[in-house]
């Protein structure tokens, strides 16, 4: 490519942090234009470093969306913080996104202390600037600034799409000289099966009580292209106990048609094909402590330590 000859083309990886519910999958979605994380109002989402990446003329960008870090309550718990700090180790540089409308917590604290230990250039995103009155926005930048020096300050909001070019820019600074590691037309290197499974999972967590979704796992077990194009998808959804199994397919299996329909509908748009997705709900009791379950979800191997 031209911009690779170029000794302005900047490329690096940046580490997405923050506490549970800021809008990190947000804002890198929005970024890259694709649905990649997996959004959702309850916290804990992003279970796995899911890498994104955004090119463009002058830059690419290769963004780990981490776990958010919190208080571990369980082995799943864990796996996650562990996963989110080794993160920081491994970047250019970091975005630390807090949401506007939440007072600086024990949970923010915790993260900046992790921050001081990195080293690395950290830049604070201050989100869902559309929440709230502009003005609101700079005693909220004061009292981060106060209590940590941050390499720069972008308030955006990622769902509206406000200031994200100034994100951008502010990261370039920070990011060295190099070159474009992935192509230009690659917006993740996750497999196909996983973001199907995924997507399901965003769907679950979105129509279920607050009981169920900690407890869920997708795995997606088959994964074939037909003759005709069609791509045919069996995955497996897996709950902790047998009253949720109940609550995940609902009364006469209408709520596990309707997470079939929503998720077959972003797969569509992921894969470009038409999809066929059959579902089945499975019990495995206490899986977020069984370290050889966690294993078999892709938590915990070489490739997620």
């Amino acid at each position: 490519m031209e911009q690779q000859a170029s000794k302005q083309f900047k490329s690096g990886f940046v580490a997405v942090i923050g506490r549970p519910n800021v809008g990190k999958s947000t804002l890198i979605n929005t970024l890259i234009g694709q649905k990649i994380a997996i959004m959702s109002d309850k916290p804990q989402t992003t279970r796995n470093r899911i890498l994104c990446i955004l090119t463009r003329q002058d830059m690419q960008l290769v963004f780990l969306d981490t776990p958010g870090i919190h208080k571990p309550k369980d082995k799943l718990g864990e796996y996650m913080v562990k996963s989110a700090e080794g993160t920081l180790k491994e970047v250019d540089a970091i975005l630390f996104v807090v949401d506007a409308t939440e007072k600086m917590g024990p949970g923010e604290r915790y993260i900046m202390e992790r921050l001081e230990a990195t080293k690395k250039p950290v830049i604070l995103v201050v989100n869902k600037l559309d929440l709230i009155e502009r003005e609101q926005a700079l005693p909220i930048i004061a009292n981060y600034t106060a209590k940590y020096e941050f390499a720069g300050v972008v308030p955006i909001s990622a769902k509206e799409e406000i200031n994200l070019d100034g994100l951008l820019e502010e990261l370039k600074k920070y990011l060295p000289e190099g070159p474009q590691y992935y192509p230009e037309d690659m917006v993740t290197d996750q497999p196909e099966r996983l973001i199907a499974a995924e997507l399901v999972r965003e769907k679950v967590l979105h129509l279920t009580r607050d009981e169920v979704p900690h407890s869920i796992a997708v795995e997606c077990d088959e994964m074939t292209t037909r003759p005709n194009g069609d791509v045919y998808i069996r995955a497996t959804i897996y709950v902790e106990r047998e009253s949720q199994k109940g609550i995940v397919i609902g009364a006469k299996g209408t709520l596990l048609k309707e997470i079939g329909a929503l998720a077959r509908q972003d797969i569509q748009n992921l894969l470009g094909s038409r999809v066929y997705l059959d579902l089945w709900v499975k019990v495995k009791k206490d899986w977020r402590n069984r370290t050889g379950v966690l294993h078999n979800f892709g938590f915990g191997g070489k490739d997620n330590a």
